[in-house]
């Protein structure tokens, strides 16, 4: 049995451009509460999760407050990340995630818990029918 690491390298972060117009024009949309999760999967040979987060700039106008959004976001799925990662692995599939909190009020971290929660359970639940 292998142990947990719960970390989130630089390697595992979402930042390429190509990549982030591809999930923004092509991904398919997952919501849960104030939560957009958006994705695309592509069969690979070795199976890795790459997760990117966003706040909207429109209802925050304060970096520091889309700055601690995308804190909490990275916190909750750093934590919950281990389950969509043996997917990836088991279906030799390339994952690219990124969580887009769309509420427009300040949320708490027990509030941004749940939802990555419920998104990342949407998720797995999608992939798993797609590859039966």
């Amino acid at each position: 049995m292998s142990v947990l690491k719960y970390t989130f390298p630089k390697e595992e972060r979402l930042k390429s451009r190509k990549k982030l117009q591809e999930l923004f024009s092509s991904g398919k949309r997952i919501y849960a509460g104030p939560l957009k999760l958006l994705y695309v999967s592509e069969p690979a040979q070795a199976g890795f999760v790459k997760c990117g987060v966003g706040a909207n700039g429109r209802y925050f106008k304060k970096a520091v407050d889309r700055n601690r959004i995308k804190r909490l976001l990275r916190e909750a799925y750093r934590l919950q990340q281990h389950s969509l990662k043996e997917h990836a692995l088991k279906q030799s599939t390339n994952l690219s995630v990124f969580l887009l909190f769309t509420g427009k009020e300040l949320p708490d971290y027990g509030s941004i818990y749940e939802s990555v929660e419920i998104a990342l359970q949407k998720l797995l639940k999608q992939l798993n029918e797609v590859a039966v």
